[in-house]
């Protein structure tokens, strides 16, 4: 019976994926060019969005004191490790000091890295809906897709969304 149900929930999410449906919490977009996002990482190395041009990129927006970005987190953690090598995770904490966005990374999801949104100017322009906000920015720099708060980014719907935005190419 557990084989059984294991089998249909399987098959519901390739039928879906299949159709073009999004995973729960996407929404389309209209193709609007993306706002412009030039910021440093702790370490002080400059990720400008404009050069990443060509590929699909994750822009997902974030804050240590938001509950569900802490708890999503972990699965983003996750989902680095399985994602498409073609998709460029860009995260950007808003309006946090180094100190506290080194302090929680290092805690909750130490090998992830953070463009720091100090003056909170960047996420202005983005404007997300609220936090964590995620964007995806197809390779010709147009917004295609929004999540709205935390999702499971390490589960079955949402990893064949992201294979399906940079599908391997065969020679």
């Amino acid at each position: 019976m557990i084989a059984r149900g294991l089998l249909l929930s399987f098959l519901l999410c390739v039928t879906s994926a299949q159709a073009g449906t999004l995973p729960e919490g996407l929404i389309k977009l209209d193709g609007r060019p993306a706002p412009a996002l030039k910021l440093s990482d702790l370490d002080g190395k400059i990720t400008d969005l404009a050069a990443l041009r060509g590929q699909w990129v994750m822009v997902h927006f974030w804050a240590s004191w938001c509950g569900p970005c802490r708890r999503e987190l972990p699965a983003i953690a996750a989902m680095v490790q399985t994602k498409p090598a073609a998709l460029a995770l860009v995260m950007v904490n808003t309006a946090e000091t180094e100190d506290e966005v080194f302090a929680f990374l290092a805690s909750v999801a130490p090998a992830l890295s953070t463009l720091l949104d100090k003056d909170g100017q960047v996420t202005e322009r983005w404007q997300p809906r609220g936090l964590p906000s995620t964007f995806f920015v197809d390779p010709r720099g147009r917004l295609r897709y929004l999540a709205l708060g935390g999702r499971p980014w390490d589960t079955g719907p949402y990893q064949h969304f992201l294979a399906s935005l940079t599908p391997e190419r065969k020679n």
